[in-house]
Order: C-alpha cells, then structure tokens, then sequence
C-alpha cells in the first residue's frame, strides 16, 4: 500500500478500537519466527516509549488467566552487538509486546496463585 492511501484509510478509521479484539495470541509453546504474529515494537526515548504506552492501556488485559503478555523492554545498545545506532535518540529504548496463549499448567497456576488476573480474565472475555 502507498504513504498517501495508508494514510487516508488511517485518517478514515474509527476512533478507540478494542485492540485486543484483533491481537491473535501466539500459541502455546510455537517455535520458530514470530514475524508476522501481531505484535507491537515501540523505540524511541523514554517519555516517548511511556506516551504511546499510555495509550494501548487495555492491552494490559492480556495479562489473564488464558493469555499472557510476552512484555520486554530493554535500553538499546549497539555497543553489545558491535554496531553503532547513530540516529539512536537519548537513552534509547525498546519495547515489545506479544500476547501468547497460556498452556493448561500456567492457567491453573495463575487462577491459584494470582487471583489478581481474575478482573483482566473477565474484562478479555468481553473484549473478545
């Protein structure tokens, strides 16, 4: 798809869509690339990784009985990798975020040991 007809079906989308409706969780124990799967990389500095962050809130209603949020954010360092990040902002960040279908073992496990999940699990079922 062109810049000029993306951004004209992005301009004509609805506002607040449920974003976990549509966020397909990985499934349980799949090997292999994960490019592709719905998911999310936010990078950029700080403030800005919280801001966009702000905003997908509901998602944090993957965290749940049934599903989890694969969640890492990490700061970016080309020195590890030997290579230099010159467009990098200031004390550039990662962040990515999957969700992932939990397996019976973790279900069980978290309805005992996290009963704090029990709002998320009811307020996913509605989202879906």
């Amino acid at each position: 798809m062109k810049k000029a007809d993306t951004l004209k079906h992005w301009r004509g989308l609805p506002e607040n869509q449920n974003i976990l409706k549509h966020f397909t969780p990985v499934a349980y124990k799949a090997e292999g690339s994960r490019y592709g799967a719905c998911g999310i990389r936010i990078d950029g500095n700080p403030q800005f990784i919280d801001a966009v962050l702000s905003r997908l809130k509901d998602l944090t209603d993957g965290e749940n009985h049934v599903t989890r949020l694969e969640l890492a954010r990490n700061e970016v360092d080309g020195s590890k990798l030997g290579k230099a990040f010159h467009n990098a902002d200031t004390h550039a960040e990662v962040c990515y975020i999957r969700l992932h279908m939990r397996g019976i073992e973790g279900a069980m496990a978290s309805a005992v040991f996290d009963k704090g999940l029990n709002g998320a699990t009811k307020r996913f079922e509605h989202a879906l």
